[in-house]
């Protein structure tokens, strides 16, 4: 069973211990994907506590015809794509500001990965906002097809060929600046 359908579960049977749970346990990637969609870590920071603000407030029902993790990031979508229809100019955060250089043994080879992922969010930044949630949802958050349908509210066949036409976009971005990201 779904570990935040069980403790959203238990929330609603009384248990406030649970939302604490929730919150611990998909606070980071929802961060993450809202910040994927507005550009702005403070908002998506903000969109985050919304959501689980809901949850604690309004209860919404899950019904389990997905993952608990597929309805909540579709709940923060939404919110999201609402907060964008109201907002019409973001600033945004440089990527640079979100990482920093640990002091591991291998300073140089981790400094070498945190370039090249400074990179590819950056090239995501370049390309469609729908190829990097559509990226960002299936490789970095690990949803399947399906999932990343109900989330983005497009039918499976149009979530294969949007990742289809964000790699390739993805890709190009990449090869522009002299990278070439193995994974792709």
């Amino acid at each position: 069973m779904d570990n935040g359908a069980s403790s959203y579960r238990r929330f609603i049977e009384g248990d406030r211990e649970a939302i604490v749970n929730i919150v611990s346990l998909y606070n980071d990637g929802l961060v993450l994907f809202l910040n994927s969609i507005v550009g702005n870590i403070c908002i998506a920071e903000e969109l985050a506590e919304d959501v689980f603000c809901e949850l604690l407030l309004d209860k919404p029902k899950y019904n389990g015809k997905s993952s608990f993790k597929t309805w909540l990031y579709a709940i923060a979508r939404y919110k999201a794509m609402h907060i964008l229809k109201q907002r019409k100019k973001m600033t945004d955060v440089p990527v640079d500001e979100l990482y920093t250089l640990s002091d591991e043994e291998n300073i140089e080879q981790n400094y070498l990965k945190n370039l090249q992922k400074i990179e590819l969010h950056k090239a995501l930044k370049r390309i469609a906002p729908e190829y990097s949630q559509v990226l960002y949802l299936t490789y970095f958050e690990g949803f399947n097809n399906t999932e990343t349908a109900k989330i983005m509210n497009k039918s499976n066949r149009q979530v294969e060929n949007l990742l289809y036409r964000a790699k390739n976009s993805l890709r190009s971005e990449l090869e522009k600046e002299g990278f070439v990201y193995e994974e792709l």
